[in-house]
């Protein structure tokens, strides 16, 4: 059974909360189905998913172009994309099912601000040009840097929602941290007092 809309939801979405109650309400109907989530999170989907993503939402650039790798359900992209009009979204993601999910979404929502591109990160053709770039359960930040940073322009930020273990990923991604140039490397909680969990965030600096 889906999880009752909690009552700070809409405080974090103010007068978009209608949107995300729609997407979330299109996730818990057809993401199993659909392979986007799992028959375990339907009783925390607000919680653990959709609350998790928009706490992040102040971090980014207003009027920036940011990146989504493996957008997936649109966790946290189209969240963001819903809780952050101001900001233009790229979600990226390869599978051919998700894109099409993505891009259902987009439209139903009305969410004009989102672009959906079928690549991986490392298929980007563009080049470094995205003023950040965003990513949550999608690997190890050892993993994730060389995906992500070629992305961002210089003096972009990368912006990646993880879990607890996030300080001791830094650690880990040490080699990858030098070789991308990345400065000011940090993990930073944000819904604190707000959610019941923390979402802790990776912030760094690419040059």
């Amino acid at each position: 059974m889906l999880e009752n809309e909690p009552a700070v939801a809409a405080d974090l979405f103010g007068d978009r909360i209608d949107q995300a109650r729609a997407f979330t309400a299109a996730l818990a109907e057809h993401g199993e189905e659909r392979g986007l989530i799992g028959p375990l999170e339907l009783p925390r989907l607000w919680s653990r998913h959709v609350l998790n993503s928009v706490v992040a939402a102040p971090l980014f650039p207003a009027g920036g172009r940011v990146g989504d790798i493996g957008s997936g359900a649109g966790l946290p992209g189209l969240v963001l994309a819903i809780a952050r009009p101001d900001v233009r979204w790229v979600l990226i993601e390869p599978m051919e099912r998700r894109v099409i999910w993505l891009t259902e979404q987009a439209e139903a929502l009305g969410l004009e601000n989102v672009e959906v591109v079928r690549a991986r990160g490392e298929d980007w053709k563009q080049g470094p040009v995205l003023d950040a770039v965003t990513a949550r359960a999608v690997s190890a930040l050892r993993t994730l840097i060389p995906l992500t940073a070629p992305l961002v322009r210089d003096g972009g930020e990368l912006i990646l929602l993880k879990g607890a273990n996030a300080a001791n990923e830094i650690t880990a991604a040490e080699k990858q941290i030098r070789k991308f140039r990345l400065s000011d490397v940090r993990v930073e909680p944000v819904g604190e007092g707000v959610i019941d969990e923390p979402t802790r965030v990776i912030r760094a600096t690419v040059r």
